[in-house]
């Protein structure tokens, strides 16, 4: 289920730290804290587990807010448009649409760290039409894609580009086990068609998490279209809670490519 929030931009601040997605998550924590204390604590110490696997099925997109000036020397935007957006969406039912409206509408957020930040306001919130997926769809990742696997020998886990032999396998892998945490979801048959197609050239984007704090990490995702065959339910599952991992962290927006675009 995906969301179509819009923000006015309160006040003066007009500065944001480059990587900002960070703290969207933090807010969305916020928020589902203030109506299920317990639900927050779940998703952010626990999530859904699949065996050893744990997922915390939501996501959000990268925010847009038009006009940006770059100051590189600082890894700051300076923003100067007064609306922004953001698409944030959840692996729900039908049934928690009017709950999430009554959630988020007319909340306030306060974007960024102590320095450099944005004052927010909801001032709307939509739910999308659902997208009934066909078996082969096309897809532009608007946030980097996550993936990673750890070597037989590796004393750590490695970033995968969509480039890398064993990519489609492992997001297959990753897609299943993401599936079956979902609770209460159909099954999917044993076995299916599934095949992953880059369709143009990677980029890699390192993003800091939690930048000058003694929690700090950096995070190696790609930014690329492909064109993915999968059951509709692999389909919808992306489309509500993200491609690839740590998608609690703004990481695997995907949006669908349409004909002629």
């Amino acid at each position: 289920m995906r969301f179509h929030i819009e923000f006015n931009r309160l006040g003066r601040q007009k500065m944001l730290p480059v990587d900002y997605q960070y703290y969207i998550g933090a807010w969305i924590y916020h928020i589902l804290g203030t109506a299920d204390r317990a639900f927050a604590e779940f998703l952010h110490t626990q999530g859904y587990r699949d065996g050893q696997k744990q997922f915390k099925l939501f996501n959000y997109s990268p925010l847009d807010f038009g006009k940006k000036v770059l100051w590189k020397e600082k890894n700051l935007f300076e923003i100067t448009e007064d609306r922004l957006t953001l698409g944030v969406s959840f692996q729900v039912t039908d049934a928690a649409e009017t709950f999430i409206l009554g959630l988020f509408r007319n909340r306030q957020v306060y974007l960024g760290d102590s320095f450099n930040r944005l004052d927010l306001s909801v001032a709307q919130i939509e739910r999308l039409p659902d997208t009934e997926p066909a078996e082969t769809m096309r897809y532009r990742a608007l946030s980097p894609i996550v993936l990673s696997y750890q070597y037989p020998g590796w004393s750590y886990a490695s970033y995968l580009s969509p480039e890398d032999e064993d990519y489609a396998r492992l997001l297959n892998n990753h897609f299943r086990n993401k599936y079956q945490a979902i609770p209460n979801a159909a099954p999917l048959p044993d076995s299916f068609p599934f095949c992953f197609t880059l369709t143009g050239i990677p980029r890699s984007k390192l993003v800091t998490i939690k930048q000058g704090t003694p929690e700090q990490s950096k995070i190696r995702g790609y930014l690329f279209d492909f064109e993915l065959t999968a059951p509709p339910e692999i389909h919808r599952m992306m489309l509500s809670c993200g491609a690839g991992e740590k998608n609690s962290l703004g990481f695997g927006w995907v949006e669908i490519i349409k004909e002629n675009s």
